[in-house]
């Protein structure tokens, strides 16, 4: 007799000293063989809200811990999951059996030949159905030469419902997470999630400020359709935000056609000058990415695109900022504004990037003095600097 009581007790307490899902898993799982399940493999089939991600999938093996695969969202048109028995889980909401070492089992599924090379003798797929409605699926595998008993299916299928509950609560907790990262940026959603909700929940960090704008947008906003407006916008982004990212940057908002997006100084590895050359060869790397999209969009009958940035370094409040219960989460200040003029700079100087006095004296990349600026709303002269003309970056 197989007894999971146990088991099913623990998730029904909410699987506790297991705080993410493949802790969860390995407990489980090992608990199941401890209890004489004999499980060669487990699978778990979630999916999330997430602009690149379709799910996850957790496998768990005997022989080494849980590990997790992120799926795009194309596999769930692709032929291979489509005909396949976790599909029909997700669509049916019902379990589905095949014990593979009955004779007359049928093969109604791809995936039952790979399962019986394998060695698999007993293959069981199960729902998860969350409160929500959504159906996602567990698979329960056997090489054992009887496979499961009827017992031993029963149970298993049983431990889904507290398992069900379970993944919910870490499914919906790391969907808030994607949902933050996506619309705030991963690091001011690690802070929303920490409990920095209140308005004036907000702290003076330095910082590498990024500010960039497109050029011609007003123009270019007149004579487009808004559908093709916002594709040309995709496009821009799409060239900075990865690249901001790979060097440590947080892109913090998204003004029109304007990013503002922040190098923190504080809890780096990274001295201030290392995050000052980071953030020139985020630029180097976005503009690169620019030449590509603008070939591409010119051989699609398109017409090139331009952005211009400035680099600053200085002190910025960051945090909540709105009303009582339509917050903000970005960084605001008198170096966000010089950072901002700056950027105005390079359309009359028919520059590419301009970089601050104080981010020219802090970063090791060689820089020129093109002049001392009266920017609007600054109270001194602001003295404004460039890339050698040696450099990627230094002309428009």
């Amino acid at each position: 007799m197989v007894d999971t009581r146990k088991i099913f007790d623990w998730l029904v307490d909410g699987a506790p000293g297991a705080t993410e899902a493949p802790a969860v898993i390995d407990r489980m799982c090992a608990d199941l063989l401890a209890a004489g399940v004999p499980l060669d493999r487990f699978a778990a089939f979630v999916r999330t809200l997430h602009p690149l991600f379709m799910g996850r999938r957790f496998l768990w093996t005997p022989d080494a811990p849980c590990t997790v695969l992120e799926a795009t969202h194309g596999v769930l048109q692709a032929p291979g999951f489509l005909a396949s028995p976790v599909a029909k889980v997700f669509d049916s909401g019902k379990p589905i059996r095949r014990r593979l070492i009955d004779p007359g089992c049928p093969h109604d599924f791809p995936i039952i030949k790979d399962l019986i090379r394998e060695g698999v003798t007993d293959y069981l797929v199960g729902p998860m159905v969350f409160l929500s409605g959504h159906v996602h699926a567990v698979t329960f595998a056997s090489r054992a030469p009887g496979g499961f008993t009827d017992e031993h299916v029963a149970a298993l299928l049983d431990l889904l419902r507290p398992l069900s509950r379970v993944a919910e609560i870490l499914a919906f907790r790391r969907t808030a997470v994607n949902v933050l990262a996506t619309y705030v940026g991963h690091h001011a959603g690690e802070r929303v999630m920490a409990g920095k909700i209140q308005r004036g929940d907000i702290e003076t960090i330095r910082a590498v400020i990024w500010f960039s704008d497109l050029r011609g947008f007003t123009e270019l906003a007149s004579k487009v359709e808004p559908v093709v407006l916002i594709g040309t916008l995709n496009d821009l982004f799409d060239c900075q935000v990865p690249a901001i990212e790979r060097h440590g940057g947080q892109v913090l908002k998204f003004m029109g056609d304007g990013l503002l997006a922040i190098f923190p100084f504080e809890g780096r590895d990274q001295t201030p000058t290392q995050l000052c050359d980071s953030a020139l060869d985020a630029a180097v790397e976005a503009f690169a990415c620019l030449d590509e999209q603008n070939r591409a969009r010119i051989s699609r009958g398109g017409s090139s695109i331009r952005f211009g940035l400035a680099l600053h370094v200085g002190d910025v409040a960051y945090g909540n900022i709105g009303g009582a219960n339509r917050l903000d989460f970005t960084c605001i200040g008198p170096a966000v504004n010089i950072a901002s003029r700056l950027e105005g700079l390079t359309g009359r100087l028919n520059r590419t990037i301009v970089l601050s006095r104080q981010f020219a004296e802090t970063s090791t990349r060689a820089s020129v003095p093109i002049g001392n600026f009266e920017l609007k709303g600054v109270p001194e002269p602001q003295q404004v600097f460039v890339p050698e003309e040696s450099g990627p970056i230094s002309k428009g």
